[in-house]
């Protein structure tokens, strides 16, 4: 407390100066009665991160992302799969939208109806608390998404304030009529706007607008509301005794409303994680934050503390960035534009690390700036058309089979669905029978991860990839997600094909071993730290792309990967490494001081600190 709760006190004096003093005080007799009843076992998993806060920055950290329904049914059944993400050397298991949400459509999973309860089908908070302590036991990590910018309607706050209730009702953002409303839109954009346009949506029982930036049944609460932000901590503090590790903070960007602004990114939501982040360190630091926050890199980095002088905020956050580059790399044979991007990243502090991901639940959006593209000599719209029909199978030399999302016809622009396999051409290939075009297919899909596994942070497997499962068109027939071509991604495990992961004659067994193999190397590999510095290189070849890590004690590790359909060759000279040793590599020939990679080839390299 002494410690933390003057950055409390800040940040409750610049967002709520009138409150800020009650606020204080009701927090701080709040964290004294939550430490008080910590589990012990919990508590003196505080005491261990706390003496070792660099615990998610260890090399040996690699994160599972899954639904825990599509993986194991329930939360009990994860149980009996452990050894498989122990196989797999997983560390980090982030389990997707398991609180109760509303019945009917509900963004899958991200309608919260109850902070406080399971969603009934995957099981309790017992079944939860269950899976922490397994978890635990086996040196794994619990992440779990909590939404913080809306709930659902049926939510008792919701329905409470939808009702009439006055406190309620200052929870979120009601207008009688559209004088409001239309004074905010005219600089707000739209998320959804083929099939939830608009940001606000009317109620004709309450006869008011709500605040609904995403979904009509997601309303957006209000942050400028003490009350609120002292709600959302008692919710915090309950998942941190429920043995959550890590808190996927979900859509916090849109956590503040200001007229004549976007309401996306503002200074008060970084005042708010701030706060949020004091508050939960002096009451339970084994549970860290993650940033969910799709947003340019210049606005990105300040959510990891990104600044001068560096803050603690989220302690991790997604690098959109690099999962799109990847992509657009694979498509057009060549890494100028993810190497001008990502040299144009800025630095983070060495407390946080990134998340590092080929792909996730949610689609591909093509977050490519025409200023980006324009660096490389290329025009933005039409790169992102290009991408869009790439990997949807459109493009005449495409190997990809994916689907377009939330095409935009007023404006052109497209994201993409489909799985890793399947937009990489696994699903191409075999359904040609061509075991050639497979064998390059599986390639591409194991630089994608030989990339993320190095860049930096924690690299995350999404479910199936290390299987190749497919793109699953069983989702047409499910009314509730018939109209959202996201779930052709989202798979059910199918157990009997992972059990083939044990034939070495199968694709499952290849792809198994390859990912299975690059993160036991990473894990093995000390200069893979979250706080190594990341330094990328301009090759002379387009084709290549090449980073340096440097850490002060463990060392500097390299990599070099060539995104082009034909060899190249690399001097190691280049990465000015002092007696560089090889790591792993895949598709290279070394030639005395030089390297000749195959297409899809890269190597790692690692040097001495």
């Amino acid at each position: 407390m002494r410690r933390r709760w003057p950055a409390v006190e800040r940040g409750l004096a610049t967002l709520y100066p009138a409150h800020a003093a009650r606020l204080a005080a009701l927090l701080a007799a709040r964290v004294g009665q939550f430490v008080d009843a910590r589990p012990e076992a919990l508590f003196q998993r505080d005491l261990e991160r706390e003496a070792e806060p660099d615990w998610f920055q260890q090399p040996d950290m690699v994160g599972y992302v899954a639904y825990a329904d599509r993986f194991a049914g329930t939360l009990a059944g994860i149980h009996d799969h452990l050894d498989y993400l122990g196989d797999l050397g997983v560390t980090y298991l982030h389990l997707m939208p398991l609180l109760k949400a509303r019945d009917g459509e509900n963004d899958g999973g991200y309608a919260v109806a109850s902070y406080d309860e399971v969603e009934p089908r995957l099981g309790t908070t017992t079944d939860l608390r269950a899976l922490a302590t397994a978890l635990h036991e086996r040196r794994m990590n619990l992440c779990v998404d909590l939404v913080l910018n809306h709930t659902a309607p049926e939510h008792e706050w919701a329905v409470k304030a939808r009702a009439g209730d006055r406190t309620y009702r200052d929870y979120y953002f009601f207008f009688p009529d559209r004088t409001m409303p239309d004074r905010y839109e005219r600089t707000l954009r739209e998320v959804f706007p083929t099939f939830a346009p608009g940001n606000f949506t009317w109620l004709p029982d309450a006869q008011q607008w709500v605040w609904t930036t995403f979904h009509e049944f997601q309303w957006d609460l209000d942050w400028s509301n003490p009350d609120v932000f002292a709600e959302m901590i008692s919710v915090m503090l309950h998942l941190a005794d429920l043995g959550v590790d890590a808190l996927r903070l979900d859509a916090v960007p849109f956590m503040w409303k200001r007229e004549g602004t976007d309401c996306e990114n503002l200074p008060e939501v970084h005042e708010l994680l701030r706060t949020l982040r004091a508050v939960m360190a002096a009451a339970a630091p084994a549970t860290i934050f993650k940033a969910e926050a799709i947003v340019p890199p210049d606005q990105l980095t300040p959510y990891v503390g990104a600044g001068d002088p560096p803050q603690h905020e989220c302690e991790l956050a997604y690098h959109n960035q690099l999962m799109v580059l990847l992509w657009s790399s694979l498509a057009t044979g060549e890494a100028r534009l993810m190497t001008n991007s990502l040299q144009r990243v800025a630095a983070i502090p060495t407390h946080a690390s990134w998340v590092t991901y080929v792909r996730c639940h949610d689609d591909i959006g093509w977050a490519i700036t025409d200023e980006a593209a324009a660096r490389t000599g290329w025009n933005g719209f039409d790169h992102r058309n290009f991408l869009n029909q790439f990997y949807s199978g459109a493009f005449p030399t495409s190997f990809a089979r994916g689907e377009v999302f939330q095409f935009n016809p007023e404006t052109g622009d497209g994201r993409i669905s489909g799985s890793a396999a399947s937009l990489c051409g696994i699903e191409m290939a075999l359904a040609a029978g061509d075991t050639g075009h497979l064998d390059l297919a599986c390639k591409r899909l194991e630089l994608l991860y030989a990339t993320v596994a190095a860049f930096g942070g924690i690299p995350l497997i999404y479910m199936g990839d290390e299987l190749g499962l497919l793109n699953d068109h069983s989702y047409l027939d499910d009314p509730a997600h018939a109209d959202d071509n996201r779930w052709v991604h989202r798979p059910v495990m199918s157990w009997p094909v992972a059990a083939r992961r044990t034939d070495r004659t199968t694709l499952e067994a290849r792809l198994f071993g390859v990912v299975r193999s690059l993160m036991a190397d990473r894990a093995a590999t000390p200069a893979l730290h979250g706080g190594a510095s990341v330094q990328v290189l301009t090759p002379a070849d387009q084709a290549l792309l090449v980073f340096v890590r440097h850490h002060p004690v463990r060392g500097s590790f390299a990599m070099v990967a060539n995104f082009g359909h034909s060899t190249r060759a690399f001097s190691l000279a280049g990465l000015d490494l002092t007696a560089p040793c090889v790591v792993r590599s895949a598709g290279v020939d070394f030639e005395g001081p030089a390297v000749a990679l195959a297409p899809m080839g890269y190597a790692w390299f690692s040097a001495p600190g």
